[in-house]
């Protein structure tokens, strides 16, 4: 039997919302749909001549939305009840400082850039997500209805896996990946109307770093049944039933044996983390770490765009345990994640991003801790040929709004395209007929190319 796999019991978020419940079937679900249909669409986007380029981004959303104060842009000028809590410490660009969680990104902020005045209009967890995921707001009608209001907008991810096709045609690794975290996380990521064969891969990280294989990778057949063809597609069938009497996939084709053919492949490799030597897991570190040596191994292997939602960074009174807790971890896997590609001669094919769904109130509340707060955000962009050393914006004495230069989540999807060689005034037809542009607004900005 292929087991099915659920996510563990459902957690409370601040707004009263559950975390959303994942099936992971065997090795074959992918976003909800099986691996042959996914390597269909690959065919059929071989057949329309589209090529691939081998960059890569990373987005690693800090789910929740993160302090600037307490990250990267302490204001320790301001007034005690505004500044960061934990100080600031200089980093390696003049005059810029960083929260004092952070020495280690401190001492590379040179090979990195900053933005300081990411900006939009929702102060819901739901409607940010959406703007920052797919670069486009909610309709004014779903505005704070994070819990009943589906998706609008592909994902980015989804969008860059139909440019190129769901599945890299040299490798299997699929192109949209989705790192699953412990927290659920809101909508954005999935393909919506683009069909969900460009949804994203979702996959876990395994506990401890010694065996850190991904749960949902695991072919739960015994190996000696792989030679037994027979056995193995009859069981294929059953499994396809099962999602078909959900609604879920559509029956298997052709495509059954290059579906096994992944899975044994190289593509499983690549989610084969003990593969990397121990000493550069145990550098990386568990958790987050592992999961961005993941992100990078899947990179390196042809995936396009790999989400990590990490967190859940939503302090409203509890600043203090929360940014102790989750602070270094981010500090710590993103100083080995930059050290590690720059040695393997990545750094210009992989660009990570580190940013949340919004910022917070720039006066700390009696918890003390900070709400949400959408004047201003702030994000940092490590590679992918991009220039370095920047920083992007002004915010205000307090930081708490744009002082000068705004950055809108458009022109970071405008970013995200350059990188990956996509023409920002691509359009696909929407179902009800007329043809939509994936980047309403916004264009690379001139600090970063």
């Amino acid at each position: 039997m292929l087991n099915l796999i659920r996510s563990q019991p459902t957690k409370a978020k601040c707004d009263g919302t559950s975390r959303r419940q994942f099936m992971q079937v065997g090795a074959l679900t992918l976003g909800g749909l099986t691996l042959p249909q996914l390597l269909a669409a690959r065919a059929a986007a071989a057949e329309a001549g589209r090529t691939p380029r081998n960059t890569s981004v990373i987005l690693l959303f800090l789910d929740g939305g993160a302090p600037q104060h307490e990250t990267f842009d302490p204001k320790m000028s301001a007034p005690q009840e505004y500044r960061s809590v934990f100080g600031s410490i200089p980093t390696r660009l003049p005059g810029v400082h960083f929260g004092s969680h952070f020495p280690k990104m401190a001492q590379l902020a040179d090979r990195m850039s900053i933005v300081r005045t990411l900006v939009h209009a929702d102060g819901d967890h739901g409607g940010a997500t959406h703007w920052m995921k797919t670069g486009k707001p909610w309709p004014p009608e779903a505005l704070g209805k994070a819990a009943v209001y589906p998706q609008q907008d592909p994902g980015i991810g989804a969008i860059v896996a139909r440019v190129r096709s769901p599945i890299n045609a040299d490798t299997g690794v699929p192109t949209n990946i989705r790192v699953q975290s412990n927290h659920g996380g809101y909508p954005g990521d999935d393909a919506v109307w683009l069909g969900h064969a460009h949804s994203p891969f979702r996959v876990r990280v395994g506990p401890g770093s010694e065996n850190a294989m991904l749960s949902n990778m695991n072919l739960r057949v015994p190996r000696e049944q792989l030679d037994d063809r027979r056995t193995l597609l009859t069981q294929f069938d059953h499994f396809n039933r099962t999602l078909d009497r959900t609604g879920l996939a559509q029956a298997m084709d052709g495509f059954q044996q290059q579906a096994v053919n992944v899975v044994l492949g190289r593509a499983r490799e690549a989610f084969d983390l003990s593969r990397e030597p121990m000493s550069l897991r145990d550098r990386y570190g568990a958790g987050l770490g592992q999961e961005l040596l993941l992100a990078r191994r899947l990179c390196e292997a042809g995936a396009g765009f790999v989400t990590l939602n990490n967190g859940y960074w939503d302090f409203h009174g509890g600043l203090v345990p929360g940014c102790n807790q989750l602070c270094p971890p981010l500090d710590h896997a993103v100083s080995v994640f930059m050290e590690d590609v720059r040695a393997r001669g990545l750094e210009n094919d992989i660009l990570l991003i580190v940013t949340g769904e919004f910022g917070r109130t720039p006066r700390l509340n009696g918890g003390p801790g900070r709400d949400h707060w959408a004047p201003i955000n702030d994000a940092v962009l490590i590679g992918g040929g991009l220039r370095m050393g920047r920083v992007i914006g002004e915010s205000d004495e307090r930081a708490a709004y744009v002082k000068s230069r705004p950055f809108t989540p458009g022109e970071l999807v405008a970013t995200i395209f350059h990188v990956l060689g996509i023409d920002p005034s691509l359009q696909f037809t929407h179902p009800s007929g007329r043809p939509k542009y994936m980047i309403d607004e916004g264009r690379v900005p001139n600090e970063l190319v």
